[in-house]
């Protein structure tokens, strides 16, 4: 059974991977608007990933006795000044959710709830992924100074990306 305190900040953190779902998203939007559609193709997977953590969260509450309780989310920022600019976003971003994910880490050893420590591991483990992620790709996007061909040449990188499907 999960405690009151460690049941909300889990909802919360659904409301945070919802909210990055949407990000990720309005990202993609932007990208393929100016025909970078590697770079769309990059963050709608994202996206799903995002989606994955909602599911894997919320099955965790409801397999612990918990309740769901699901909240408006906040509209995401929709312009963007370049590809540049949204992976640097995205890499804060990231860092956000590293730092939640770190929170709810803490709430659980705090209230003792090995099982809770135990599920949020894989979510630590998949932050430090995503950090590395966003500041690799931000990085070369940086180097490159954000334009000309070597933007093409990571944006038929990013088009390679392919979404797998997480194991039930």
């Amino acid at each position: 059974m999960l405690s009151k305190s460690i049941e909300k900040a889990f909802n919360e953190q659904i409301g945070r991977e919802v909210y990055s779902e949407y990000y990720y998203y309005a990202m993609a939007a932007y990208l393929a608007n100016i025909n970078l559609d590697g770079f769309a193709n990059f963050f709608m997977i994202q996206s799903k990933e995002e989606h994955d953590h909602v599911v894997k969260i919320f099955k965790y509450i409801n397999d612990r006795g918990g309740r769901v309780l699901i909240h408006g989310i906040e509209e995401p920022m929709n312009d963007f000044e370049s590809p540049m600019e949204v992976f640097k976003l995205a890499l804060e971003h990231e860092q956000f959710v590293s730092k939640s994910i770190n929170e709810l880490v803490d709430l659980a050893i705090k209230e003792n709830d090995h099982a809770a420590k135990v599920f949020l591991q894989w979510f630590v483990d998949e932050q430090v992924e995503e950090e590395a992620t966003m500041d690799r790709y931000y990085n070369r996007v940086k180097l490159i100074g954000g334009e000309g061909h070597g933007l093409l040449m990571i944006d038929s990188e990013l088009a390679q990306r392919v979404y797998v499907v997480p194991a039930v």
